[in-house]
């Protein structure tokens, strides 16, 4: 949030989350960085969990920042204005901890400009004891966090609940402690990885041969997890009309997804698939503030989720309206859709992933064009404008004749849209999203190589020459810029941080990578070998890396495996 943002909006925002009062002696303060905007931040509700967190105990104060807003970057590129936390205006360098939350690879680019308007080295060999610790948490943290392992001190492997409290323990007992002595205690707290005592090994091939640590600290280090999400904080909890969710409570109804799909990192990464009891989203609901709202539910997997059609009517019942992100094609009802309906659902998305059977078997989604079409009509039925779709290419072994396969279901798509647009008395848009796939730690397709640029060039050139003529369609293509430089970071190793800055001032992937002697295709393009090491297995999800092997194998193969259920101990997450 920019200072004159901030400055204008201050007593309000502090008023709306209690703080303004808040004394800070005694307490551990920890500075919460998002490295995006004060509107996303806000809009992320793992980062409002982890700042209500900690301002509800006594001995902890929790204060945000964010990136300055595009209009007043050039005062913070000045050196006119310093970057100052939301509720006291304090410097980033005078709390205790500095703890980022980064849930998206591409958000690594703002690290370098935000940390100089924060006077604070970026590299965490520049720093001594003067500065705060630096403390990296989110989704990235504990899926690749290799390509900022030399900027910060420390990650957090695993879910805040579980690793936070022992976190504030170690730096509360150890506050007068020597910096390194501090760090190698908190390397042998569960879940907490500190780069410094992590060392990778090249071959001159540039594979990485192995990593070595010192002294008894744990490798790998694994991820922990909350065994009863019911005792976590799994609402809204600060209400502000400066984001996309301001006039909607968001509520976690679920954590993980039982369904496999093989590109999917949340559905590896969060596993065991956790479900939150109605009585607990109830109680939830009853603790949020004002009268009827819309809520929207979060999870992987909502319309999965037992949850889901009684709390829908219990916040109908209130007066209250319901919303969700998207629902799967083979388990929304005519309830599900009915409870949409009556909360003023004008968009609703499904992702058939791929057009045809061959590619949606390699990715194991688990559904067929029958239930697609019936998904569609009971949608377009029920009263539903309009509609969108999320497809992907690039996938393992897919052929020109399945890119057109996305063409043709659209149009299969489109037509029963139509016609019952048309009975209805109103016709709406259908969307097209598409995305190249992107190879993620921990999943599956970790191995796979990502399609190079200019042959998913081709595939959108085939998609805009079939999809742009057809009336009341929309297709939206995700930059393959973007979508290239989240794959480059997703599987880096430690080696691809040092670009960062320049990434940062705008140099292009190709560029940044020649001056630093890195070869681009080594980290896109090329498949990964069975027994290779991979950077990200410093960390261990705690899903089995024989198991992801097995289902690659049955992925390039182009068979379905099967999805999780009760007494399954396939993956090795259960015991």
């Amino acid at each position: 949030m920019s200072r004159r943002l901030t400055e204008k909006n201050r007593k309000r925002l502090a008023d709306e989350t209690g703080l303004r009062a808040a004394p800070w002696g005694g307490r551990l303060s920890i500075a919460l960085v998002y490295p995006n905007t004060y509107h996303q931040g806000m809009s992320n509700l793992g980062f409002q969990s982890v700042y209500e967190w900690f301002n509800r105990r006594p001995d902890t104060r929790c204060e945000r920042f964010f990136l300055p807003d595009a209009e007043d970057l050039e005062e913070y590129r000045n050196g006119s204005t310093t970057l100052l936390s939301l509720e006291s205006q304090r410097q980033l360098t005078d709390f205790d901890l500095v703890a980022f939350s980064i849930s998206f690879e591409n958000d690594y680019l703002n690290l370098a400009e935000l940390f100089s308007f924060a006077n604070l080295p970026l590299w965490r060999a520049d720093r001594d004891a003067r500065f705060p610790l630096l403390l990296c948490g989110g989704v990235c943290a504990f899926l690749n966090p290799e390509p900022l392992a030399e900027i910060m001190d420390m990650f957090a492997v695993g879910e805040a609940e579980v690793l936070l409290p022992d976190l504030v323990k170690t730096l509360k007992g150890q506050a007068e402690a020597d910096r390194e002595d501090l760090l190698r205690d908190l390397a042998d707290r569960p879940g907490i990885y500190v780069p410094q005592f992590y060392h990778p090994h090249y071959a001159e091939s540039g594979v990485l041969e192995g990593i070595t640590a010192s002294g008894e600290v744990p490798l790998p280090v694994k991820r922990q997890w909350l065994a009863e999400i019911d005792q976590a904080q799994s609402r809204t909890c600060v209400s502000t009309p400066d984001t996309e969710f301001a006039s909607m409570k968001l509520l976690e109804i679920s954590r993980g997804c039982p369904r496999g799909c093989r590109f999917c990192a949340a559905g590896f990464i969060y596993l065991p698939f956790r479900e939150h009891s109605v009585p607990q989203l109830e109680r939830q609901l009853a603790e949020g503030e004002g009268g009827p709202l819309k809520i929207g539910l979060v999870g992987a997997a909502v319309s999965d989720s037992c949850a889901f059609a009684g709390l829908g009517q219990k916040i109908l019942a209130a007066g209250g309206e319901v919303s969700v992100s998207s629902v799967r094609v083979d388990s929304i009802d005519a309830e599900q859709v009915r409870l949409l309906v009556e909360s003023g659902h004008k968009t609703l998305s499904l992702a058939p992933e791929a057009g045809s059977q061959k590619m949606r078997d390699v990715i194991n989604k688990g559904v067929n064009d029958d239930q697609i079409l019936k998904a569609v009509e009971m949608v377009a039925s029920a009263g539903i404008p309009n509609l969108k779709l999320y497809f992907m290419v690039g996938l393992p072994g897919e052929t020109e004749e399945d890119v057109e396969a996305i063409c043709e279901l659209t149009m299969q798509i489109r037509t029963l849209w139509e016609t019952i647009g048309r009975q209805r008395g109103r016709l709406g848009r259908l969307t097209l999203s598409v995305n190249p796939f992107i190879p993620k730690p921990f999943t599956p397709l970790q191995w796979a190589p990502m399609t190079p640029r200019s042959v998913l060039e081709k595939k959108y050139r085939l998609l805009q020459r079939r999809i742009r003529p057809l009336p009341n369609v929309d297709l939206n293509l995700e930059s393959l810029k973007r979508s290239e430089l989240q794959g480059f970071l997703a599987r880096g190793d430690r080696r691809v941080g040092r670009i960062l800055p320049a990434l940062g001032q705008g140099t292009s992937l190709r560029q940044a990578c020649r001056e630093a002697g890195l070869d681009l295709k080594f980290y896109l393009s090329r498949e990964r070998a069975a027994d290779e090491h991979l950077p990200w297995e410093v960390i261990d999800p705690g899903v089995a890396r024989s198991y992801l092997w097995h289902e690659y194998e049955l992925a390039l193969e182009g068979k379905v495996g099967q999805p999780c259920f009760p007494g399954c101990h396939r993956c090795g997450i259960c015991p």
